[in-house]
């Protein structure tokens, strides 16, 4: 197939991409550093600098959409909230216009989305029927979720992939942690109660491959492991694989002095189970954190 990816320089892409080329799929990477295409997805790989270069006489077979500048980076000013929103549901909407103009249109699009769909929802376990929740996270991904259905007014066969916490030896979230927690800094956060649904990322570019082959699949997705766990379970997992301590606190009131609103993605969460990847028979390679982190960081 010839596919077009966007996010394919990113931490899920790159290791898409790799996965792709291994099918012997011809790639397209759409990114604003075409420069960095070759390098970060693989010498098989081509550039799209702009969209503007997907003319209606341009075939792709299927499109991938994992493009979004990183939420948690920068405070939620409300500049940075528009780049948000823009780099997700403004640029799927561009795609969905896109596809809509092909002379011959992809038989799919897997767009991105992210658990953060749900909100703040205490324990309750949450599967692909559960409603969207209502702070700015879920707003902007039910928002980016309607803006790629619009590619099923044309036929298109659509899945939306409800990303979890994607753990990678690569960087990502687990980049980020490891230094403090190698220290022995590494802390809970708030009362260590907010769940945490990660996945293993060489599962996740698996069920992504398994939604793009099967022609029956489409909707919605819980893209995470079946076992989540609480920021204290994961604090304690992560300190126990790194044989490091973990006995600091990251009080809650200062996480928000520091962090503002998006606080919430550090202090609330929600407990995401992967009810329709498992009912279509998806075994997971790691649905156990400590096997997860230790085979990520070759302990």
């Amino acid at each position: 197939m010839h596919i077009l990816i966007t996010g394919g320089t990113g931490l899920i892409g790159r290791q898409l991409c790799k996965a792709l080329l291994a099918e012997r799929h011809e790639l397209t990477v759409f990114s604003r550093n075409p420069a960095s295409v070759p390098v970060k997805c693989g010498t098989g790989a081509h550039a799209m600098a702009a969209l503007s270069e997907w003319q209606p006489g341009k075939t792709f077979d299927a499109v991938i959409n994992l493009a979004g500048e990183p939420i948690v980076d920068a405070s939620w000013t409300a500049r940075r909230k528009q780049v948000l929103w823009d780099s997700r549901v403004t640029l799927t909407g561009e795609l969905v216009k896109h596809i809509s103009s092909a002379g011959r249109k992809p038989a799919v699009f897997l767009s991105g989305s992210a658990v953060g769909y749900y909100g703040n929802r205490g324990d309750i376990e949450l599967d692909e029927a559960a409603d969207a929740g209502d702070n700015f996270a879920a707003h902007l991904c039910k928002a980016w979720e309607d803006a790629a259905r619009g590619a099923e007014l044309v036929g298109v066969r659509v899945c939306l992939l409800r990303t979890g916490l994607v753990l990678s030896g690569d960087g990502g979230l687990l980049g980020k942690m490891l230094l403090p927690f190698k220290l022995g800094m590494g802390a809970r956060l708030g009362d260590g109660k907010q769940w945490m649904s990660w996945v293993h990322i060489d599962d996740y570019v698996a069920m992504l491959l398994r939604l793009l082959h099967d022609a029956q699949a489409s909707g919605p997705y819980n893209m995470t492991a079946p076992q989540p766990a609480n920021n204290a379970e994961f604090t304690a997992t992560l300190a126990k694989v790194l044989h490091r301590p973990a006995f600091f606190v990251a009080p809650a009131p200062l996480l928000k002095l520091a962090m503002g609103e998006r606080a919430c993605l550090m202090l609330e969460g929600q407990k995401v189970m992967p009810g329709r990847m498992s009912a279509a028979g998806y075994h997971f390679k790691f649905s156990n954190l400590e096997n997860a982190l230790s085979n990520l960081l070759g302990k």
